[in-house]
């Protein structure tokens, strides 16, 4: 098999190496680590599972860790929440099953949003251009109204707006406009959402 050669005037892919020796987060703090273990185990009995507890249940576990959850948010089974204490839920919200919210940093989901089956919410990235794959957090934010579709990703830093829609396993790495729609990887504009 043939291989090809490098083209000459093209700068060198291959500089630099990765040193998982000298990453340090000591710096990120989400809290103190006592609460981290405790939520640990509450959201696999609580949240987490397949159990079929009540969502009053849940909403109260939810806000006796810090979340900020507004009146009738419907949560199915198998979610997975990092730090209920840096998640704000507005009112009327529906979070699916098996969604994973990432929240590093603070995660705001406004009125009216529906986060789909396996909707994934990252708010931590590394950064690949240095040594030392450093951490990066950035927050999220859902604007009202708007969808997550079934097993869709939001990077982090993102800000969906107003009644945007994140098609079925796309993933939003930056602005999605209000009223738009979106689709593929990365998701691109594909048109306008119209409600009668």
């Amino acid at each position: 098999m043939e291989k090809s050669l490098p083209q000459k005037n093209q700068p060198n892919a291959m500089t630099g190496r990765t040193d998982l020796s000298r990453y340090d987060n000591s710096w990120f703090n989400p809290g103190p680590r006592w609460k981290i273990l405790l939520w640990f185990l509450v959201n696999s009995v609580t949240l987490n599972t397949y159990l079929p507890l009540p969502v009053s249940l849940k909403r109260f576990v939810l806000k006796a860790f810090g979340a900020k959850l507004g009146t009738g948010v419907m949560i199915k089974p198998a979610v997975n929440v990092k730090y209920p204490w840096l998640l704000t839920i507005g009112s009327h919200v529906w979070i699916g099953e098996e969604v994973w919210i990432d929240n590093l940093c603070p995660v705001t989901i406004e009125d009216n949003v529906c986060l789909s089956q396996g909707a994934m919410l990252l708010t931590g990235n590394h950064n690949y251009r240095v040594p030392t794959f450093d951490l990066i957090v950035r927050p999220i934010v859902l604007r009202a109204g708007s969808w997550i579709g079934a097993r869709a990703v939001v990077c982090p830093g993102v800000d969906v707006g107003a009644h945007a829609v994140l098609a079925v396993g796309s993933v939003a790495t930056r602005t999605l406009d209000p009223y738009g729609i979106y689709q593929g990887n990365p998701a691109v504009r594909v048109r306008e959402r119209t409600i009668d």
